[in-house]
């Protein structure tokens, strides 16, 4: 494994994403006080863009929409087959590692488990689930159609693939447990070389998501099941597939450069981690809280502070829901609270 040469010149470019990354990763740590109901809430949609775009990635039909009526157990018949075998999968399983990360081992058999569970409903796959390719395959990129539009590159022959599985894994879990390099880093080369290899028949490129949001779960960027990535790299495809063929490229070359794909996948974890800041932010409290509690929160914006009993005076809200969506501001870090007893006081932060 060539990995500490291939980041041993890194620009500063890719060191400043890192840096903020970490630094919005902290920031989230610190800062989500959200109501499980909302944390519930927001990561129930996000599985079900998470599903639609990875799927739409590989080449599916099925919008956020038809996802989240198939979900709910809707017939749609324009669909083949395929598609909505393919949506199931990745639906339970992407709702699984955001649920168990913490006891999921990283491993070769969590891996090909992984990939029974993906492709557990695809008829066609039945033979292969699980198990290393047998014949050599090729990365094609595809249009919304699902019409393949050419070949990328090719990947590790069959042969080689289960000793470039054991070695890519092995060399993973070792500078995960010694941390001698910045743990985005290691992902982001487990995830280029996994595709590299691509060990499967089918269900690499869907399966690479999933690990990827296993890991960086398991590394603490808690906020994975509330903004999703499969999205942000959906609406950058080209960017996607270019960004992993300049790097793969030179993969075995004398000149390995990593740099392309390192820019793009911290440009999504970056862009990713503001999105979740958002959702704890002013900007975004319109969709966390109640028409009440809003109406609530609008109030205090405009005074300097104020008393339970003035606040349900001033906006005609009934004192119990009041202390309700004090008790949400506050856990939210929107308000503090200042004194005791009747002389309790309220503003905004």
């Amino acid at each position: 494994m060539k990995f500490p040469k291939r980041i041993a010149d890194l620009p500063s470019d890719i060191w400043q994403k890192i840096c903020k990354i970490d630094e919005l990763k902290k920031q989230w740590s610190i800062g989500v006080h959200l109501d499980q109901q909302i944390l519930k809430r927001l990561k129930k949609s996000v599985i079900i863009t998470s599903t639609g775009a990875s799927t739409r990635i590989e080449g599916a039909r099925l919008s956020d929409e038809d996802v989240e009526r198939l979900m709910r157990g809707i017939v749609m018949q324009k669909f083949q087959d395929r598609d909505k075998q393919e949506v199931q999968g990745y639906y339970e399983l992407i709702t699984n590692v955001f649920d168990s990360y913490s006891t999921m081992p990283f491993s070769e058999s969590t891996i090909k488990f992984f990939h029974r569970e993906l492709l557990k409903h695809v008829e066609k796959d039945a033979l292969h689930r699980g198990e290393y390719k047998k014949k050599e395959n090729k990365v094609a990129m595809v249009d919304a159609s699902g019409k393949t539009t050419g070949i990328i590159f090719d990947t590790t022959p069959a042969y080689l693939t289960p000793k470039a599985m054991q070695e890519l894994v092995e060399w993973t879990q070792e500078f995960m447990v010694d941390k001698q390099y910045h743990p985005l880093l290691v992902i982001g080369n487990f995830i280029v070389e996994f595709l590299m290899i691509h060990p499967f028949e089918d269900g690499n490129g869907r399966l690479s998501r999933i690990l990827a949001n296993l890991l960086l779960l398991q590394h603490g960027y808690l906020y994975m099941p509330y903004v999703s990535q499969e999205k942000l790299i959906g609406d950058r495809k080209p960017e996607y597939y270019m960004a992993l063929r300049q790097s793969q490229k030179t993969f075995g070359t004398k000149q390995e450069d990593i740099k392309p794909w390192l820019e793009f996948f911290l440009s999504v974890i970056l862009e990713q981690s503001k999105q979740a800041i958002a959702l704890i932010s002013e900007e975004q409290i319109d969709k966390l809280l109640s028409k009440q509690q809003q109406t609530i929160w609008r109030y205090l914006e405009k005074v300097t502070e104020a008393t339970p009993l003035e606040i349900s005076q001033a906006t005609e809200i009934p004192r119990p829901t009041v202390s309700q969506a004090l008790s949400k501001l506050l856990k939210l870090k929107k308000v503090e609270r200042i004194g005791l007893g009747r002389s309790t006081r309220y503003r905004k932060l």
